[in-house]
This record gives structure tokens, sequence and C-alpha cells, in this order.
């Protein structure tokens, strides 16, 4: 059942044109080591969306700091995880290569996944001159320390891909990532459409603690709910985005639901654990319908072999966005304290001619 397929709005142009000179860059900075060796990067750089709505703004004199030329400060970057998952390899390679291009002094440190660790990095990269902070956090909660430190510096705090629980323009700048909720609403979307609406589904929940894991399974049940009472979710299980992890969740899911209709994988890498499963349980391509979200290569070749249905993006490629947001804000202008990036989605339909933009 495949598809047949004023100053607020300057400062958005401001920070999309922004982007024109250093998208090409970031376009698609690292593969995975499985990844198909033939494939070709393109321009993929994230697109601000458009602000629904009031868009909350920040500026430097509200938030209480002051200007600096970003070209002579220090950045210091805090990756979450184990740079394993092709999310996190392209996020700090674009955040590297955008530092690189703008000749910005970079200082990195990753958590390798323990939050402990990303608090003492978050710490240590303030005591060796951090003036500006870009900020992947593990977690959404937990984050006070850092604040309190920072806020006496004064220093500005932009995150991206998940939130933290904090006030915008008071204990950070501004947050620039996806619409979660409506990724888990398109991934509900493919689901209805590869089972028409019915039968039973489990969800490959994200790791717990952050954002992006709630909002996501928020966005697929409500909708599931809202279109196709039909189709019944049965299984709830956190993969911790892991492909192993997801892996060894599916083989439990297939032998307490062997029927199971459909898998709902919160990103790529738990969905290609899930097919690693069913291939070892001897399920063939299209037994079972999986929707995952992230857009990498290896899940976009999923769909060109049948194995999975349908991939939302989460364009990891935020070093342009990130810098630009930072240079406009450092200079006194306005930006964005939710700054949302449209998400591209890929089906049976653009897998094969659009996986080159995959990363």
């Amino acid at each position: 059942m495949r598809r047949k397929t004023d100053r607020r709005k300057s400062t958005h142009t401001l920070l999309t044109a922004g982007l024109c000179l250093s998208l090409a860059l970031a376009a698609g900075c690292a593969k995975s080591e499985d990844d198909p060796s033939d494939a070709k990067d393109t321009n993929a750089g994230q697109e601000v969306a458009e602000p629904s709505g009031d868009q909350k703004m920040c500026d430097i004199e509200t938030f209480g700091g002051k200007k600096l030329d970003l070209k002579g400060a220090t950045v210091g970057f805090s990756q979450s995880e184990k740079e394993a998952n092709p999310f996190r390899i392209a996020e700090t390679a674009s955040i590297k290569a955008e530092a690189k291009e703008r000749g910005i002094k970079l200082l990195t440190a990753n958590a390798q996944s323990q939050f402990s660790k990303q608090i003492s990095d978050v710490q240590d990269l303030i005591t060796k001159g951090a003036d500006v902070l870009v900020i992947a956090p593990l977690n959404s909660d937990g984050w006070g320390p850092v604040l309190r430190t920072a806020a006496q510096k004064k220093i500005p705090i932009v995150t991206i891909d998940r939130k933290i629980n904090a006030t915008a323009c008071e204990d950070y700048v501004a947050f620039i990532g996806s619409d979660f909720v409506e990724q888990g609403r398109r991934a509900a979307d493919q689901m209805i459409e590869a089972t028409g609406g019915k039968g039973e589904v489990a969800i490959l929940l994200g790791a717990p603690g952050n954002n992006v894991t709630t909002e996501r399974t928020k966005g697929f049940k409500d909708r599931i709910a809202e279109k196709a009472p039909d189709l019944e979710v049965v299984f709830e299980q956190t993969g911790e985005f892991a492909r192993e992890k997801g892996q060894s969740v599916t083989e439990n899911l297939i032998q307490s639901n062997p029927d199971i209709t459909g898998i709902y994988a919160e990103n790529d890498e738990m969905g290609l654990g899930a097919v690693n499963a069913l291939k070892s349980a001897g399920k063939k391509a299209g037994d079972v319908q999986i929707v995952t979200i992230d857009g990498t290569r290896n899940a976009v070749q999923g769909i060109v072999d049948g194995w999975i249905y349908g991939v939302v993006e989460s364009n990891p490629r935020f070093g342009p966005l990130a810098f630009q947001t930072l240079d406009s804000f450092t200079k006194g202008e306005e930006v964005g304290q939710d700054i949302v990036i449209k998400d591209t989605e890929y089906s049976e339909e653009n897998a094969k001619s659009e996986l080159g933009k995959a990363y």
C-alpha cells in the first residue's frame, strides 16, 4: 500500500540568507562504516521553517550579555552521545566544518552518553575560555549547575536537537531543532498508510529523560488515535536510540507478539536493529512494516531494499544555522528562541533517487 504520491520576519530572512554561503560545506560530512561507498553527498543543509504565530525573540541586551565578534571568540561544543550513531557523526562534523569555514576557534567534548560527564564537560569548556556554547543535550533536566556558571559569566548558550528544561532568553538563548511532535505525526501517517490503519503496532522508544522521546511518542500516539482507531499500540519499550538495543527489544517483541503488524522506531538505529532481528527470525522484507525517524543512509537504503516502509528525516547538519544564530545574536540582533527546521521524508517513491541526501 505505498503512497502515490517589522523585525521578526527580517530576522528569519537573515538567518535563512546567512546559510547560503555555508550550506554546501555541511551537506554531508560523515558516513557510518557500512554506508554505500558510491553514495554521493548533496546540498542537504537545514532550512528554517516559517514561524507559526508570534515567535518569541531574544537579543543580547535582554539576555544580559555583551556584544562580541564571533570570529574572534572561542566556541565550546558539547556532544552528548558516542559517535557511533550516524546522526551524531554528521552533527559533530557539521559543527567542526562550519567553525573551520568561519575561522573560529572551537573547543569540543563528547559525553559518551553519560550525563554526569556532559555536565563536567561543559563546565570544563567554560574553564578553558569558551565565550559561547553550543550544546547537544543528553537529557532535558539537570542543567542547573551549568546554567548557573554560564549566567555568572554571561555566556550565551544555544542548544541543538534536544531542549533543556529551562527558560529561553534567560538561562539560554535559543533552541534549534525539529518539531518532534510533528515528526511523530508524520511517522504515524506512514504507518497508517503501510498497514491500512489496522493491526497491532509496537513502539521502540528513544532514550528516556529528553523531549525528543516524549514528543515523538506523543505525536505518533495522538495521530493513531485520531485517524486509525483500529491500529492498536500493543508494545512499548525503550531501545535507547541504539541499534543493538533495538535489535534485542525486537527479538523479545517477536516472541511475545509474533503477529505484530508494524514497528515504529523513534530513530533509524533502532529501526535497523529491528530489521536485523526480523531477518534472524526468518521474516521476509515487508512482513512487518517499519517506520523510523532520522534519515541515515542505511535506513533509506532499507527502504530501497524493502525492509523499511518509510523514514521521517531529522536533519543533523546544525553547523551553519547554529553559527549564523550565534553570529546574529552576538552582534546584537534578535534571534528566535525556538528555531524550528524543516524536515523531509523518504518513501519507496524517492528513496533511491534521494539516497545521496541521506547521511
